[in-house]
């Protein structure tokens, strides 16, 4: 317990300081007690700016971390396997494809995006189910179908980005990756959809600790098997969905996230889910923060960062499992 307390305060200082970096680092800069002061001063220019423009970037990049890595815990317990992510199988592809052809084609219905790009994204959860089941979920074939998956929806997006001409070209910058000139409203929408999905998965950890075990066995203890993966899953693609419509597509974090936050605080859900995503809050704001000043004026996406990352990892446990 004693470790897993140090654990949380550890993440959320680094979580406070990186904030506050992020926050007085870059084209306007600020000192820690200069900031302090400004915060409080409705009249300051500077941190007029840093109101409209750095904090709603950085809360979209905190919530869009943590539902993508809490995603991630979500998908490994009910696949079983703990290469699974939103990015990696194809979800966030799926998402952001059904997001840009309801903005080409039905820009009326733009304030339903997450809604519709949930089911983009759970159509995409559902042909993995279905094309890698047979007598049970297999872990390879499981990753292997997903990433056909992903590969098929980010390459329709790319087609229809390429032939769309100047319309796709404008809607694609909407669920681009790069978290620059995020507004208010962007916060708003992530932090409505964002908070339901955090709390939901919190409130389901039981159902996620039973799935660890056989089905045969959680059956035998009266526990709904099927239902539960349905709703997780589902609580997993919201928020997947509502990251890629926001943030656009981010990949790796669910899967990075996890698997180094069982070895600090264990399997327990209960634990891990909340964890994990102070955990993601930070990686993808470190990410973004790091892309923003490394090479300034010049700008490289989090999801830039995300893959130079993942990718070595993603290899890494794959040779291991």
């Amino acid at each position: 317990m004693t470790k897993k307390i140090i654990s949380f305060s550890i993440v959320i200082v680094l979580l406070l300081v990186t904030v506050v970096y992020s926050a007085t680092t870059g084209s306007i800069k600020m000192g820690f007690f200069e900031f302090i002061d400004a915060l409080f001063d409705k009249e300051n220019s500077q941190m007029e700016a840093i109101r409209d423009l750095r904090f709603p970037r950085i809360i979209v990049a905190l919530f869009a971390g943590a539902a993508l890595s809490v995603s991630g815990v979500l998908l490994q317990s009910v696949m079983r396997n703990p290469l699974a992510d939103a990015g990696v199988i194809g979800i966030s592809s799926g998402a952001a494809f059904v997001q840009l052809f309801i903005i080409s084609f039905f820009p009326a219905l733009f304030f339903m995006t997450p809604v519709l790009a949930f089911m983009g994204g759970a159509l995409a959860c559902a042909l993995v189910f279905a094309l890698s089941w047979k007598s049970g979920l297999s872990p390879l074939k499981l990753i292997l179908v997903g990433i056909a998956i992903n590969a098929m929806f980010t390459g329709l997006t790319e087609a229809f980005i390429s032939l769309g001409g100047s319309l796709n070209t404008s809607a694609s910058s909407v669920i681009g990756s790069n978290l620059t000139m995020r507004t208010w409203k962007d916060v708003s929408t992530i932090v409505t959809y964002g908070s339901v999905g955090l709390v939901t998965a919190l409130a389901l950890y039981s159902w996620c600790n039973l799935l660890v075990l056989q089905d045969k066995t959680a059956k035998s203890l009266g526990f709904n098997v099927a239902r539960a993966r349905l709703l997780i899953a589902a609580v997993a693609v919201l928020l997947s969905a509502v990251s890629v419509v926001v943030a656009g597509v981010i990949s790796f974090v669910g899967l990075l996230v996890p698997h180094i936050a069982r070895r600090v605080v264990g399997h327990d859900h209960k634990v891990l889910i909340p964890f994990t995503a102070l955990a993601g809050a930070l990686l993808i704001l470190v990410a973004d923060t790091i892309g923003r000043t490394i090479v300034a004026p010049l700008e490289i996406p989090a999801s830039t960062i995300m893959a130079i990352i993942g990718g070595p990892f993603l290899i890494f446990l794959l040779r291991k499992e």
